[in-house]
């Protein structure tokens, strides 16, 4: 089949390479679109929503599908991975990132000019879709919430128009995009802001688990006093015993600090003492890096893989209740593998910013995640009852959610909901009947039109 004006492929289920084209980095779920458009540039995308909006086909967009929430069952699926253009302007400190971008090619591209961005976690992951949600950067206690830094958008709205979007030109818009991710259009590029960053004081502290007690109990009171320049978190992790794991960690369950400091070294070390001297380390790698190696810090799979998660923004998190996650989720807690993160947010994340979004929950405290991958034939049903009594540990102070990490069967429309402040999201319905009340835009984190 063809779509007028586009000009990359046109795949249905009979075509060979359909599966390549839905596939995503989160395997617990498929997409099973009736068409996927292969996009090759803006202007396919805007031909692509144009085609489904004639049709009243719905929508989806997608570039690694790390963050996937509901598969796209029938409708379009605009695929961008392919736009995987970058530019950066090092004299206005900006870069401009395509679709289909990932972290890593912006980090190396600023990289080479002294600068860096406000990345997450894992390199691998899409820039936009990042954005768009809000984006935790590892940096985000120093430098605040990633969409802050979204200088402009360029966007396909519903009636299939491209527009570049800035705080000027359409502050409303500009405002749902930050936030409110692909409600709004499918956007093909993102001009940012990057700082002038050449090497931080970071790494990663690794510890046995007869230690992990103690090191979540002392990591806990040692938030409570580091500046902003600190950024960190910690996450109980079952390493499995292959040959791809390092030798000292090969095999055990370990407490795993990771540390991003803007600042002196030497007060960089200073402050790192007091979690050095929990307990003997594994693994030690906490050092003065090259900005590029910033993703080793957490060490994420780079892998597809399936995976059920569950999540919550707490405004606090007493060691009582960190005491009853370990019991649940540590050794000897649970015959499956299951990982616990714990990221320390507030700093500049807790600041208004100097353009206002809608991203929710800034003055969450930390971030707890809970992920069970999902392997030796475990379904996320297998799961879910134990997902459950983990949520129910941090209920008491939670806040909301983070939209990037609602993924699959848990970005219900409660859950969506509960990601925004009740006053932005019920301005973010009203926008929705604004710029695509038909809701063309639903196979999302979907904010419905009514």
């Amino acid at each position: 089949m063809t779509i007028p004006n586009f000009q990359g492929t046109v795949l249905t289920s009979a075509d060979e390479g359909y599966d390549d084209a839905r596939a995503a980095f989160q395997l617990a779920g498929w997409h099973r679109p009736d068409v996927v458009g292969v996009a090759s540039s803006a202007s396919d995308v805007a031909a692509a929503v144009r085609y489904a909006a004639e049709r009243g086909m719905p929508v989806a967009v997608q570039n690694t599908g790390h963050g996937m929430p509901v598969p796209a069952d029938g409708g379009l699926l605009i695929n961008v991975s392919g736009l995987t253009g970058v530019a950066v302007d090092p004299g206005a400190r900006t870069a401009r990132a395509e679709a289909g971008a990932r972290w890593r090619d912006v980090v190396r591209e600023a990289a080479a000019h002294g600068l860096a961005g406000p990345n997450g976690s894992a390199p691998s992951v899409g820039v936009v879709s990042y954005l768009l949600g809000g984006g935790i950067s590892i940096l985000g206690r120093t430098a605040g919430h990633a969409s802050d830094h979204v200088r402009a958008i360029e966007v396909v709205t519903a009636d299939g128009t491209e527009r570049r979007v800035t705080a000027d030109s359409d502050p409303d818009l500009f405002w749902a995009l930050r936030g409110g991710r692909a409600n709004f259009g499918v956007v093909t590029a993102v001009e940012l802001d990057l700082f002038p960053l050449e090497r931080l004081y970071g790494g990663a502290l690794y510890f046995d688990a007869e230690h992990v007690p103690a090191v979540f109990a002392a990591y806990r009171e040692w938030t409570a006093s580091v500046p902003d320049e600190m950024n960190s978190s910690i996450a109980l992790v079952p390493l499995p015993d292959l040959p791809m794991v390092p030798e000292p960690l090969r095999g055990r369950h370990v407490a795993h600090i990771r540390i991003a400091y803007l600042g002196d070294a030497d007060a960089g070390e200073r402050l790192v003492a007091p979690l050095r001297g929990i307990a003997p380390r594994l693994v030690d790698s906490v050092r003065v890096m090259p900005y590029p190696e910033i993703g080793t810090i957490h060490n994420e799979p780079d892998v597809p893989m399936g995976y059920f998660t569950t999540h919550a923004l707490v405004g606090d998190l007493p060691q009582t209740a960190v005491d009853e996650l370990l019991r649940l989720t540590g050794p000897g807690g649970s015959d499956a593998p299951r990982i616990m993160e714990i990221r320390h947010l507030g700093g500049a994340m807790a600041k208004a910013p100097a353009v206002p979004s809608a991203v929710g929950h800034r003055d969450a405290a930390y971030f707890v995640a809970f992920l069970s991958p999902l392997v030796g034939g475990l379904t996320a049903d297998d799961v879910r009852d134990f997902h459950d009594r983990l949520d129910a540990v941090v209920a008491p102070w939670k806040l909301g959610h983070a939209l990037n990490f609602l993924y699959g069967a848990n970005a219900t429309p409660e859950n969506v909901r509960a990601a925004y402040e009740p006053g932005d999201y019920e301005r973010l319905v009203a926008l929705k009947r604004a710029y695509d009340p038909s809701n063309l835009f639903r196979l999302n984190h979907n904010i419905p039109p009514a």
